[in-house]
């Protein structure tokens, strides 16, 4: 028999707690529920949202989240924002599964949004705004007009958003700090345009010392600068784990993805496969492997082929491929719901990216055993040294020394152990648990609001 659950309302709140007292033992830790054995008469959890409470034996089943609004807690109505949703973005992934666990827990979720773009999910509803303006500055100003005013004639408990924006109760960073992005990169004269001062605004209502949005975080990397600019108090950012789907697979998954994808680009099965995968072809680099890939040593039987799955703007990409004479070797996919197949597939994870506040897809090659070459400036590159997966292309960048290392890492005897290590790394780490614990945390801050 595996273990039953329940979650009553803490016991000032709910009667039950004190007709059951006898038979628990109370635990302060939180633990997550998860993969795990539970022991009979262990409270798993205790917060202000309920206590998990397990009274039968435990065989190692997972147990089943009885949503607290069952005891009498309050819901939560909770709204989510991000300018566009489009399926395989990170950030856009990242939202939505966020919302799906909130939602999943008992409470009543809405995602507003410009543009929504694939299904749209059954257990939170999409509020599509528009999409109004002539310059993407201008677009992002009407959509928190927009937003601000949908606000305002709802009665939400929280707001969080993907994006920088006024009046957030929780702000998830997955962008990195404009101030110091354009300090380091752009001209004085820069800071006269509307598209300056927008961002700024935007960035300083999250940041500012005295707002009263709490900042999740996936990479602490950019702390130090908020804080030299803005002087955001050092309480407001809180580091989660990262979030990717755990993988098993076994040799002969991977040899059957390899044979299938192989086929489906017409090439042969000793064809040296490099994949890159993201949306925003420019930000990831695209054009920086293009040009290692025209330089790369091919012997007549075996031309290495470039595949890149993501969502954006081909066109560009595919006349530098022909310029370079490989327009036959890149093949640009589009977005796609089999990217664990084509790692599987591939030889290399190829991430020239010319910054990457964090590259959720760096883990996820790790996890499936993918050696991987990648820019430094990632936010998550240091994962790839710590587990010895791979090789990190050194800042400042250079085209000829990252011609080389692609050269290089192609022809390493390396390889088949960088997959292994990665493989047991992911094994070892905690790279699961980021949308978890951004639930929890999203219920913590809205609730002592409301207090």
């Amino acid at each position: 028999m595996g273990p039953r659950t329940l979650f009553a309302s803490p016991p000032q709140c709910n009667p039950l707690f004190e007709l059951f007292r006898p038979f628990f033992r109370i635990e302060s830790q939180t633990a997550p529920i998860g993969e795990r054995p539970y022991h009979p008469g262990q409270v798993q959890r205790c917060n202000r949202h309920g206590l998990l409470l397990i009274f039968a034996p435990s065989d190692g089943v997972n147990s089943r989240r009885i949503p607290p609004t069952l005891f009498g807690w309050p819901q939560m109505k909770l709204l989510f924002a991000l300018f566009n949703y489009f399926p395989h973005g990170g950030q856009q992934r990242n939202c939505l599964m966020i919302a799906q666990k909130c939602a999943q827990t008992g409470h009543d979720v809405t995602i507003a949004t410009r543009t929504w773009e694939g299904p749209r999910p059954d257990e939170v509803a999409v509020e599509t705004l528009g999409l109004r303006g002539w310059t993407n500055a201008g677009r992002n100003q009407n959509f928190i007009t927009d937003l601000a005013n949908f606000v305002a004639g709802q009665d939400f408990d929280g707001v969080i958003a993907f994006t920088k924006m006024p009046g957030l109760d929780v702000y998830f960073a997955s962008d990195p700090c404009f101030a110091a992005k354009y300090r380091q990169t752009k001209s004085r004269l820069g800071k006269l345009t509307r598209r300056y001062r927008l961002y700024r605004k935007w960035e300083e209502a999250v940041f500012a010392k005295g707002s009263r949005t709490q900042i999740l975080l996936i990479t602490d990397r950019e702390v130090p600068l908020y804080r030299e600019i803005y002087g955001t108090e050092p309480e407001r950012f809180h580091l989660l784990p990262p979030n990717i789907d755990r993988r098993t697979f076994s040799e002969s998954d991977r040899e059957s993805a390899r044979l299938a994808k192989l086929a489906e680009l017409g090439q042969a099965a000793d064809t040296t496969l490099l994949l890159m995968v993201g949306s925003g072809f420019r930000t990831k680099g695209v054009d920086r492997a293009i040009e290692g890939l025209a330089k790369l040593q091919s012997t007549e039987s075996n031309k290495t082929q470039l595949v890149v799955v993501g969502h954006g703007k081909p066109d560009s990409y595919q006349r530098l491929a022909r310029s370079l004479g490989v327009g036959d070797r890149v093949h640009m996919l589009g977005g796609r719901a089999d990217v664990p197949e084509w790692m599987l597939a591939a030889d290399l994870l190829v991430h020239p990216a010319r910054n990457e506040n964090t590259g959720t897809v760096l883990l996820e090659a790790l996890a499936n055993g993918l050696p991987l070459l990648v820019s430094d400036v990632c936010g998550y590159a240091f994962h790839i040294e710590r587990a010895n997966a791979g090789r990190l292309v050194p800042s400042p960048f250079s085209q000829t020394q990252f011609n080389q290392l692609l050269q290089e890492t192609v022809d390493s005897a390396e390889l088949q152990q960088w997959s292994a290590n990665g493989l047991n790394y992911a094994a070892e780490e905690d790279l699961y648990s980021c949308h978890d614990k951004a639930c929890e945390l999203i219920e913590k801050f809205v609730a002592a609001k409301a207090r």
